[in-house]
């Protein structure tokens, strides 16, 4: 195999770009003829006029917050499936519970190009440590293992000392799982007083990938990268060997949008990870995944072309409680629609020991709005708080709508 998995990884962007909108209609079209949830969702949407950007963000986001109430009332997947749950290959549980199918076919997550970009090759041996118990992530992997051409020794998760003999004794070239299981594995094995020369790559994903952890798997001649999932999606973006961010998956489309909107944000900016799915059995359109990131300039130095993420950069629900009532950022986009003098804004929460206080920081120069922007606080939160204007350009671009300072 070639340094790049197919020829879609090198394509010009603007093509890419083409083939992805001209493929949105008839999924769109698709979701709604066999998703009820969608049908719902998308009533009235004529799926041949969505073929732009812009005309895909005039639909409505559907939150992966909000699933597990969803699935509550329409069990097991909120209607958003378009393959019955009996024709499908697995059904999973995340956390929460939400539920999450599995299709039948090749690759299913569509993981296999993660691992060709972090060397894994045909007929090596992964040893994979994610967990195979309810969750999807054990399934994600080695699904894209055997689409390239790998075997797969499954070890979940746990019992380290038996991790590392039956490394010792298969001698995989690969390991997939996070990465402090891995370290957990390395201690072990000096421990034991066992060499594991075999493992020389991996691709780990599921939480934070500091770089002292990269720093000593390299020092212990194993090359990791990282990738980003969810279980709803599969494969998002994935790390390659020049690093500099994670490229997206050429099978998603991918938008940030302002925290508590589905507006996409301004070329730069931080915003939260939406993603379109070109899935025939699970079609999610604009599914907000929760976490926040931002778009990197250029093309990775490694010759793919598709954009890079930077990585993850927190959680986008900023919902906070103050005096005993919840105040999201969708309540704060609402604030900001209704007041033009508004550039930018953040909500902080702070206690100056006399209590909760909420002051609304904006950028701008409307100070002779304050008043009614303060009406507008209280009339949209049933809080009150205070407004103060800052020079544009003077708040973080950390995609936080709201900042609770408090302890």
């Amino acid at each position: 195999m070639t340094e790049y998995y197919d020829a879609l990884e090198t394509r010009p962007a603007d093509e890419r770009e083409a083939a992805l909108l001209a493929a949105l209609p008839g999924q769109i079209a698709h979701a709604q003829a066999r998703a009820p949830g969608f049908a719902r969702i998308l009533a009235g949407v004529e799926p041949a006029s969505i073929t732009s950007r812009a005309a895909l963000a005039t639909l409505p986001i559907t939150r992966k917050s909000d699933l597990i109430e969803a699935q509550k009332a329409s069990r097991p997947f909120a209607g958003l499936n378009a393959t019955a749950p009996g024709r499908l290959a697995r059904i999973f549980q995340s956390p929460g519970p939400i539920y999450d199918p599995e299709g039948r076919g090749s690759d299913w997550w569509r993981f296999a190009r993660a691992l060709h970009a972090a060397g894994f090759r045909p007929g090596e041996i992964v040893h994979n440590c994610f967990s195979y118990h309810m969750t999807p992530a054990g399934s994600m992997f080695e699904t894209g293992a055997h689409a390239l051409g790998c075997a797969v020794f499954p070890a979940g998760v746990g019992q380290t000392e038996q991790q590392v003999r039956a490394i010792a004794d298969i001698g995989p070239g690969a390991y997939v799982g996070t990465p402090s299981f891995l370290g957990l594995i390395l201690d072990k094995a000096v421990e034991m007083g066992v060499a594991l020369p075999s493992l020389t790559k991996g691709l780990v994903s599921g939480e934070a990938y500091p770089e002292t952890a990269r720093a000593r798997f390299a020092e212990a001649g194993i090359a990791v990268l990282q990738c980003y999932a969810t279980a709803d999606l599969g494969l998002i973006a994935y790390e390659t060997r020049p690093r500099g961010g994670l490229v997206l998956d050429e099978g998603v489309l991918v938008e940030l949008v302002r925290p508590g909107t589905g507006d996409p944000v301004a070329a730069g900016e931080v915003g939260e990870v939406v993603v379109t799915s070109f899935n025939p059995d699970y079609p999610l359109i604009r599914f907000a995944t929760g976490d926040l990131s931002q778009f990197l300039d250029g093309d990775s130095a490694c010759g793919r072309t598709n954009r890079r993420l930077k990585g993850w950069l927190g959680r986008a629900d900023q919902t906070t409680k103050v005096k005993g009532m919840f105040v999201h950022p969708s309540q704060i986009a609402e604030i900001v629609r209704r007041h033009g003098e508004i550039g930018r804004a953040r909500l902080v929460v702070e206690n100056d020991g006399q209590g909760d206080r909420m002051i609304l920081v904006c950028e701008g120069t409307g100070d002779a709005a304050i008043p009614a922007i303060e009406a507008s606080i209280q009339a949209v939160t049933k809080l009150r708080g205070t407004v103060c204007f800052v020079a544009s350009g003077s708040l973080a671009n950390d995609g936080k709508v709201i900042d609770d300072t408090r302890a």
